[in-house]
């Protein structure tokens, strides 16, 4: 099974300002939206979610990186693998573009996303 790097997720109460600190700051780009009212930013190659909390997700969701998301060409797999080695699944959902997405729980309470490729 293949895997790389999807995006890093802040949450913060005002995702306008938190992106621009980024852009100010840290030369990062705004290279799009991130749902209804975040920014997608492009840190050097690094693709950074800047959003509120969001409504429809179902698990505790907390300010600052909120998670690190990987994608995968065998969600299926890799969440059978998850499950079997005891890993706390958080959610298991479809994002707005209607890809499958798990988070689940690393160490030390690391929240992680696995998504399924984009075809």
């Amino acid at each position: 099974m293949a895997f790389k790097m999807n995006h890093i997720h802040l949450k913060t109460p005002d995702p306008e300002k938190t992106a621009q600190f980024y852009v100010d700051s840290l030369d990062a780009k705004i290279v799009g939206k991130a749902g209804d009212s975040g920014f997608r930013l492009d840190l050097h190659g690094l693709t950074v979610n800047v959003t509120k909390h969001i409504e429809s997700q179902t698990r505790d969701q907390v300010y600052g990186i909120e998670h690190i998301a990987i994608d995968t060409d065998d969600l299926d797999n890799v969440v059978a693998n998850l499950k079997k080695s005891g890993a706390r699944i958080l959610e298991e959902t479809v994002v707005g573009n209607g890809r499958r997405v798990c988070f689940f729980e690393g160490p030390q309470g690391v929240q992680l996303e696995v998504l399924e490729m984009e075809k």
